[in-house]
């Protein structure tokens, strides 16, 4: 028997071109697989095969754990002061072993040890072909529709198979088999069966790796894509950057008579691309991002991380948009939440700001009106500008004499303390069940206790809306925060149920 076990192993070795180490080790796996079934529970079996004699020993082993860990599964494991009565130099992750009955082949049928050991060669082939493959660099899988899997479509290059999701296809883009296909490589996952090469005809960076392979100047260092943003199979939005003043980054990406942005745009089922030129200068960026619509001016909230962008009539449409596209692909192009509005909106918004601005001037400091849009129309804002701007700043208001100025500054740093006490005793009253949801920081609970939020049940209570609306986080941040701040109530159902 074990003559014919090297025997096995050779034929399979040559037939499948990989190492005989490899064909033994699926050998001692099939083996060791066939033992276990004969153990109740979730033993450990190992199987050493001698490589020049084909005979070999089975073993059951126990991996030595920590006494404080206790054992998660005791058929395979071995606490570490037991483990030391067997062995008096076991450390922990050693493994305890002692031989046993090794397992005749023939019982678990040649055939079947065959297909097992086939099967582990297969997976080893595989592995051989993607690394080969991944070594490569490519970050586009150029290949051919092989079949559709569960509404996904296997694509084939040579021997190696990629997916492409339903969700990361182009909308309206049908794919039949045989057609010829280019995706983005956006992850390897081995525990894929067949097609472990994850891909995407819809991210972001499948348009700029395919800017890279038009475009030599951003290979070359010449160009550089800064951001992209995408509304798949209809329109999207580059930045772009040049680094030599003697090239022109958009007339680049552009090409001769549109070649290269049109190659770029058949590729994508005739996606309208818009080239913007990538500006340091943030309110200057989004300008250039909400082309072809024309900005009168922006006002800028470092704060809140967005921009109010006031257009004329006739360019309040260009500005948003079929559906708010153009204002989305901007808003995702820059990083920064873009509120169109026409001049008339923005008088009210800024007339609600003041006003609110104003009854705050008026209430904290003592003043009158006519004090508060003084210091308004000089550009304060807060509080904390009055208290702490430089001091010639103020005296240089020709409304303020040295005294007035003295006496608005000691005003302000007052009413910051005693509204800081207040804030303090507020996130005194937050219990401890908030203060410790996870992702909560501190600046994140004074802001809820501000807002009259202090225990979970509050939290979980709020719509996203209300919370983006307190605390200034994106719906995605605020929807998971909640859900979190919920998670107490599942988790209590389900006791009671099993109770």
């Amino acid at each position: 028997m074990n003559r014919e076990m090297l025997m096995l192993v050779e034929a399979i070795s040559r037939e499948k071109n990989v190492e005989r180490d490899v064909v033994f080790g699926a050998v001692e796996s099939a083996l060791a697989q066939a033992t276990k079934k004969l153990y109740q529970g979730e033993v450990d079996i190992r199987v050493a095969i001698d490589r020049d004699t084909g005979q070999y020993e089975t073993f059951r082993r126990w991996l030595v754990v920590p006494d404080s860990a206790g054992l998660q599964n005791p058929d395979a494991e071995e606490l570490l002061m037991d483990a030391r009565e067997r062995a008096s130099d076991a450390e922990e992750g050693d493994y305890i072993e002692e031989p046993i009955e090794s397992l005749p082949i023939g019982r678990i049928g040649a055939m079947a040890a065959k297909q097992v050991i086939l099967q582990k060669i297969r997976d080893a082939e595989r592995e051989m072909l993607l690394n080969d493959f991944m070594s490569r660099g490519d970050k586009i899988f150029v290949g051919t529709v092989k079949r559709m899997d569960k509404g996904d479509i296997i694509v084939e290059s040579g021997r190696v198979e990629g997916r492409l999701r339903r969700s990361e296809m182009i909308p309206k883009e049908n794919l039949r088999n045989g057609d010829r296909v280019r995706a983005m490589i956006m992850e390897v996952d081995l525990t894929l069966r067949g097609a472990p090469i994850i891909l995407s005809r819809s991210s972001p960076e499948f348009m700029i790796e395919l800017f890279r392979q038009e475009v030599p100047e951003i290979e070359q260092g010449l160009l550089d894509i800064k951001s992209c943003a995408r509304d798949p199979g209809s329109r999207a939005k580059i930045a772009v950057l040049s680094h030599d003043k003697r090239v022109d980054p958009i007339g680049t990406c552009v090409g001769v008579r549109g070649t290269r942005v049109n190659a770029v745009t058949n590729e994508l089922a005739g996606e309208r691309v818009d080239i913007v030129l990538w500006s340091e200068d943030p309110a200057q960026f989004v300008i250039g991002a909400l082309a072809p619509a024309n900005v009168q001016s922006i006002v800028v909230d470092e704060e809140k991380h967005s921009m109010d962008v006031v257009v004329d009539e006739e360019n309040l449409a260009i500005a948003i948009g079929r559906g708010g596209q153009n204002v989305r692909l901007a808003s995702e192009l820059t990083g920064w939440k873009i509120n169109i509005m026409d001049a008339n909106e923005s008088a009210q918004k800024q007339a609600e700001e003041s006003s609110a601005i104003r009854g705050l001037f008026m209430e904290k400091l003592d003043v009158d009106e006519e004090i508060a849009d003084i210091l308004i129309s000089e550009g304060f804002t807060s509080l904390e500008e009055v208290a702490y701007v430089p001091i010639q700043e103020m005296l240089d208001i020709e409304s303020f004499d040295e005294d007035t100025v003295n006496e608005l500054r000691a005003r302000a740093k007052d009413a910051l303390l005693t509204m800081e006490i207040a804030r303090e005793e507020s996130v005194e009253e937050v219990s401890q069940d908030l203060r410790s949801l996870e992702g909560l920081t501190p600046q994140l609970i004074a802001t809820l206790a501000d807002a009259g939020v202090h225990t979970r049940d509050e939290l979980a209570d709020l719509a996203v809306d209300e919370l983006t609306e307190m605390t200034g986080q994106s719906p995605e941040e605020a929807k998971a925060l909640i859900m979190r701040a919920r998670e107490h109530w599942f988790t209590a159902g389900a006791s009671a149920t099993q109770e």
